[in-house]
């Protein structure tokens, strides 16, 4: 596979994916400046082990918790996106239906409407996600799993380069921000995956990353299901929050969303948030910080991401009270 990794082609589809939106800043001009000459130093890089990785821009984020977000380098990118152009497809053949990140046509929308319909199907619901679930993958095991399913030594090596570019600790963790780690991290919990529909049987199950939810008609049910899946997931070393085992009716909270039978309301935290947001874009197009279309490319996600639950209510009255919020933030 390392070969097609490599091919001019496929690294010049790599460059436009990389350069898609950035095409303006510095380090994209540089690189195209000398296109064809910097792509086939990547391409003999690649084929003879000796590409380097690990050159990392940190930076904080706070939205909606703190996260160190690991920004590669330009050629980085490249090449992070000329290895999932030909790898992608054998992760994608490992994933079970319901596993929704990091895949086309996917995605938030499609596991909350999946979630939605399970909401209504069943009366129980099981919700765990992981602790620190980046920063916690132990990289020996993500290395075993990877062995099993490619079997191109150079390919290995070069996984096991970016891998190790990288740590919280010793042995453990995945740059967020990396294009590899997303698919890296969704491919850790394939397995899991596979272990939940074969073994324990659960017919209603969504996972997006490392927020998983179970659902079935019977608590003594679920409840025994649980201790099996901390048993799994403990092998993995990873460690889970506490879970949440409640009844369907009083609503299950799920990436940003709070989904009832027959509704689906935005959690405390989503409003607070749109909110907020809102109030911080009109002043950056008031005080011309922004221009219109900066402006449109803002909002426009933003509004998409509330249209999905019943919010006409709130969207009207955030929409009559923006002034007054705007003066008092």
């Amino acid at each position: 596979m390392i070969e097609r990794i490599a091919e001019m082609e496929n690294l010049r589809l790599a460059f436009w994916k990389a350069s898609h939106r950035k095409s303006g800043k510095k380090e994209v001009l540089d690189f195209q400046m000398n296109l064809e000459k910097n792509l086939m130093i990547m391409k003999e890089q690649i084929l003879d082990g000796s590409i380097e990785v690990g050159n990392y821009h940190y930076f904080k984020i706070y939205d909606p918790k703190e996260r160190l977000i690991c920004a590669a380098s330009f050629p980085e990118r490249v090449l992070h996106h000329a290895i999932m152009n030909v790898c992608e497809p054998v992760f994608e053949r490992y994933q079970i239906y319901d596993s929704y990140a990091t895949r086309k046509g996917k995605g938030t929308h499609a596991a909350l409407q999946r979630a939605y319909c399970f909401q209504k199907k069943n009366s129980v619901f099981l919700k765990l996600d992981v602790r620190k679930y980046f920063y916690s993958i132990d990289q020996e095991i993500l290395m075993r799993l990877l062995y099993r399913k490619f079997k191109d030594p150079h390919l290995l090596r070069l996984f096991e380069k970016i891998i190790q570019s990288y740590e919280t600790e010793y042995g453990k963790g995945l740059p967020i921000g990396n294009l590899t780690s997303q698919f890296f991290a969704n491919f850790y919990l394939a397995g899991f995956d596979h272990f939940v529909k074969e073994v324990l049987k659960v017919l209603y199950y969504v996972r997006y990353m490392d927020d998983m939810v179970f659902w079935c008609n019977s608590k003594y049910e679920m409840k025994y299901k649980a201790m099996q899946i901390e048993e799994y997931i403990s092998k993995l070393n990873l460690t889970l929050k506490p879970e949440i085992l409640n009844y369907t009716d009083k609503g299950l909270s799920f990436l940003g969303y709070r989904l009832f039978k027959y509704r689906i309301r935005l959690n405390n935290r989503s409003k607070q948030r749109f909110k907020k947001k809102l109030i911080e874009y009109n002043k950056k197009l008031e005080k011309r910080i922004w221009t219109q279309k900066c402006y449109q490319c803002h909002i426009l996600p933003l509004l998409d991401f509330i249209s999905k639950a019943d919010t006409i209510c709130l969207r009207n009255n955030i929409l009559k009270g923006i002034d007054q919020w705007a003066s008092t933030a």
